[in-house]
């Protein structure tokens, strides 16, 4: 056995069993070592930001890490910024970095570059093997740093020599740190805050799943409290049958005004809000005057647990209003918008499927529509790096073969990581793209407004415009093997996504709105 062997083998030990890679010349042991464990499913990425963006989807859903296999320290560079994401999801994923042989890196060749200082970038863990005997043990750590409470990006650092240089033998899996419970005056201090009204409880993690959601449930019910999730929540059950919670608004002044009138803003596996730019004359903390933030729940502690600890303390034991199942109707023939593509959307999601929202300007006014579309999970871009829409839905996919994937992907962010599509067809993965083609990077043109940098000149709207020439979806999809169609009215988009959704397999639609 050598180290890449040892490696794969503490990996699947460790029950990490799926690995998105891109390869190169120092990972070539790890690859040969793929074959002497078929228990270990390696997922062909044709760029490392959609090898980095199908972990997180994967992790989001299979609720433990993936590993990536990367190519030295410009393989990983192209996969960093999914790798911001899944870091502000706080998902656990397990990069392997390949470098090169030890004796090798002196001589300062084309492709070396300081490994450890781009992988400390996004990393909560980083270890380095330069020798075959460490490979196992680094390995099991690695796994033991992602996986702990509530998720984290550990990166190991192979060298080629230590990849192929012979190993003694596989580590065994480390013990996992779960999430640490919350204390009983932070409960005490939350039923004081909900008893004395005007609080919302603003929810990530597990407090937007199973349990956790639940509880809150039946605390918005017995209080009157307001259930908000962040913008761009990693994941969060919605639809008939589940609770609703509100969206917190994108932009700093609808945010303010959205929670004017709260007084306690309690946080559950979350931060107090903040914009995601700093514009003029607009606030970048965007609590409103008058609320106080409260922390029920760090983010590495059991929100789920305490939320359920302030329902029973409150007596909150009735059950929690649920959204009904409300689709709506057929729309009138005609051209097709943002608002109706969601609705007919919203008509034909499958039950139990996962819904990757990449859609940025086309979908975000829509989204409660979906509120009362059958049961799903919604995967949303949790940092703000556009192009993870459809990696997220290809590693969601492989985590839950068995469940319908529905990616909203903007046409321009699409771009980024177009080669998704390729691992989609690979991998024969139940994924239905939908493509919101309005041809232009819509969202900068409303942020040139917005940060008080209008111009009426050419040269800028140039900058933001996708038309010439015009992206052809179809062809793109047809180019890396998934079949696709065209919509531009109602009638067709209904027709493309009723057969899209009652068949298997990756497909694309391309709605021009």
């Amino acid at each position: 056995m050598n180290g890449a062997e040892s490696l794969i083998r503490t990996l699947v030990d460790s029950d990490v069993t799926v690995c998105f890679a891109n390869p190169g010349t120092s990972e070539m042991h790890v690859v040969a070592a793929l074959d002497a464990v078929p228990a270990m499913r390696g997922v062909l990425c044709l760029f490392e930001g959609v090898a980095t963006g199908a972990a997180d989807g994967y992790a989001r859903m299979a609720e433990k890490p993936a590993a990536t296999l990367l190519h030295l320290g410009p393989g990983f560079a192209n996969g960093i910024a999914n790798l911001h994401n899944a870091r502000k999801a706080r998902v656990p994923i397990v990069n392997v970095i390949g470098d090169h042989a030890a004796t090798h890196l002196r001589y300062d060749a084309p492709l070396t570059s300081d490994v450890g200082a781009l992988a400390r970038t996004v990393s909560h863990w980083l270890g380095t093997c330069r020798e075959a005997r460490t490979v196992a043990a680094e390995a099991a750590r690695a796994v033991q740093a992602a996986a702990g409470a509530p998720g984290h990006i550990a990166s190991l650092i192979l060298g080629a020599d230590a990849a192929w240089s012979p190993a003694e033998g596989v580590a065994p899996r480390l013990p996992v740190h779960g999430p640490s419970p919350v204390s009983d005056h932070a409960v005490a201090r939350t039923v004081a805050a909900l008893r004395a009204g005007w609080a919302a409880l603003l929810l990530r993690g597990e407090a937007l799943r199973g349990r956790g959601l639940a509880a809150a449930g039946r605390i918005a019910a017995a209080t009157g409290a307001r259930l908000v999730c962040d913008t761009f929540a990693p994941r969060l059950e919605r639809g008939a049958g589940r609770v609703r919670v509100e969206r917190l608004p994108y932009r700093p002044e609808p945010a303010v005004a959205f929670l004017a009138g709260t007084r306690t803003l309690i946080l559950v596996g979350t931060q107090a809000p903040v914009a995601f730019f700093g514009y003029p004359d607009q606030p970048s903390e965007l609590t409103p005057r008058g609320c106080a933030p409260l922390v029920l729940a760090h983010p590495h502690e059991d929100g789920a647990a305490a939320l359920v600890a302030v329902a029973e303390a409150l007596g909150a034991t009735g059950p929690a209003p649920l959204n009904t199942k409300s689709l709506p109707e057929r729309p009138q023939a005609g051209a097709l918008d943002p608002g109706t593509l969601m609705r007919i959307v919203a008509r034909h999601l499958p039950e139990n499927a996962i819904v990757s929202d990449e859609s940025i300007t086309g979908g975000f006014q829509h989204y409660a529509v979906l509120d009362t579309a059958a049961p799903h999970d919604f995967l949303s871009l949790a940092g703000g790096a556009i192009g993870d829409g459809l990696p997220v839905a290809t590693g969601a996919a492989v985590a839950c073969p068995d469940r319908k994937v529905v990616v909203l992907q903007a046409d321009g962010s699409a771009m980024y990581t177009l080669q998704a599509l390729w691992t989609m067809a690979r991998e024969k993965l139940d994924v239905v793209t939908i493509i919101y083609a309005n041809r232009a990077y819509k969202v900068l043109m409303d942020e040139l407004r917005i940060v008080g940098a209008s111009t009426s000149g050419s040269k800028a709207a140039a900058m933001f415009d996708l038309g010439d020439p015009t992206l052809d979806w179809v062809r793109l999809a047809h180019g890396m093997g998934v079949d696709a169609v065209r919509a531009e009215t109602t009638d067709a988009f209904e027709d493309a996504v009723a057969s899209a959704m009652a068949a298997c397999g990756p497909c694309l639609i391309e709605a021009v709105v």
